[in-house]
Parts: C-alpha cells; structure tokens; sequence
C-alpha cells in the first residue's frame, strides 16, 4: 500500500516526531500521496527542497529546530486537520552563476538568498549592477545579501535590509557593514532582474560567493537572477501562512 512521504532530520526531537506522525497518520487512514512531509528546521527544508527539484508535489515543514519560518508548528491534537485544510504558497528560488579562479562558471540555487562575503581580513571591494545599470560602483563592506521574498526575514533582516511581500515581485540588495559608502543602505529591484557583482580586486581583497549553505570560494564574477521555471509549492496552516508571518516580522521591525 502507498504511504505518505516522511522525510526527516537525524536529530532524536525530529525522528521523535516523526514517529508520532506516523501514528496519526495510520490512525486518520490519511492517502494524499501528492504531500511530502518535512520534519526538521529551516536549513533542512531547504536542503530537501533542492533535492526534490523536479518533484512537482507540496511541501508541508513540521518544526523541531529554532524559528522554524519555512515551517509548522506541531500539535499533535489538531495534526490531521491543520494538514488537510492547510493553503499552498508557490516560490521561485534565485540562481547564481559563479565565475571562480578555475575559470569554470558553476550555477547553484537560492530559496532565501545568495550572500557575497570577504574571505579574508580585507573588506571586499564590489562592484553591482543591475541589468545595464550601475547600482554602485564600488562598495567596500564585509559583503552584500541578495534576498528572496521568502528570505526576507532570514539573513537579510539581520543586516537591516527590508522585509518583502510575498506578492511584491521584488529582491533586496542589502550592504553587510558598509564601510564606503556608509550611508549606502542597498536597493530593491524587480524580480526580473540580473544582477551582476564583481570583485574589484581578487587577489588582494578574495571574496565566497554563497547560495543559502553552498559556498563558492574566489569569486571573480557573480550573476544572480530568480529562475521563474522552478516552482517549490509550500504548506502552511491557515492560521500561520507565510504572509502572516512576514507581516508579523514587518509589525515587529516597525516597532523596534
């Protein structure tokens, strides 16, 4: 018989989990065999999001690690319900072309962001454009984020760019400790957008170019656009969306 899929983290409060949704599963007799079901943290459901790339089902995150905003929060009492009557959120992730030392252009994906950072003790020097336009033309900082919607509220937040609507077709280009210049808080583009950052001085000042975990290490060149083909369908409770926790994020930044 055809179960339901249950993919896991390794730490024991995930495979725990687990167990108990097994159980409530048997129980329920619940078939719907187009969910996969995703127990651990934010960085796991990312991971087994990129693996199930061309896996045209719906994700639904149960939490067992911090914050959890890509998931759920588990109650056993009312697990059936929540999954049955949850609402779907579709999201296009970025993809980065790397240009290294090597020579060889490598392409990764991006759910939350792609973050460019110095690897040395010298601040980077970049340069960023956005389609034919200059952004800026010399940015010295401990880096710069180039955000998802979704990854708004992740990294991004951290380093003081803007939290953005699902719905709003727009990326963030944040600065990581500007040095110059200063004042320089970053900028919103379209979705539709290439956005080109180059290392200004690879030798003396090397840069990683990182999209969400994957690190490309002396990045000469890094292109970075959203890749509409690729549609990763989420699950969220109705009374926990991903909108109503991007918003509760907006409310709580506004207030502080």
């Amino acid at each position: 018989m055809n179960k339901v899929q249950i993919i896991s983290d390794k730490n024991k409060k995930s495979q725990k989990i687990k167990l108990q949704i097994l159980k409530l599963i048997e129980k329920a007799k619940y078939k719907n065999l187009n969910i996969i079901i995703v127990v651990g943290g934010d960085g796991f459901m990312l991971q087994t999001l990129k693996k199930n790339i061309d896996n045209n089902k719906y994700f639904y995150g149960v939490n067992s690690g911090n914050y959890g905003f890509l998931m759920n929060k588990f109650t056993p009492k009312n697990f059936i319900k929540n999954l049955s009557n949850s609402r779907m959120i579709s999201i296009s992730p970025l993809e980065m072309t790397v240009k290294s030392n090597s020579k060889i252009n490598k392409k990764f994906l991006a759910i939350n962001e792609v973050s460019i950072l110095r690897q040395s003790r010298q601040a980077a020097s970049l340069a960023i454009q956005h389609g034919s336009r200059s952004i800026i033309k010399n940015l010295v900082s401990d880096g710069v984020l180039v955000s998802t919607p979704a990854g708004s509220t992740a990294y991004n937040l951290s380093v003081h760019g803007p939290i953005l609507s699902l719905n709003s077709k727009k990326l963030s280009i944040a600065p990581i400790s500007p040095f110059r210049p200063r004042r320089w808080k970053g900028k919103v583009v379209s979705n539709k957008s290439k956005i080109t950052i180059k290392n200004l001085n690879h030798i003396k000042r090397p840069i990683s170019a990182v999209a969400d975990s994957i690190e490309v290490r002396n990045a000469k060149n890094i292109i970075i656009k959203t890749n509409q083909k690729i549609k990763f369908n989420l699950l969220y409770d109705q009374s926990r969306s991903l909108q109503k926790k991007i918003k509760i994020e907006q409310l709580r930044k506004e207030t502080t």
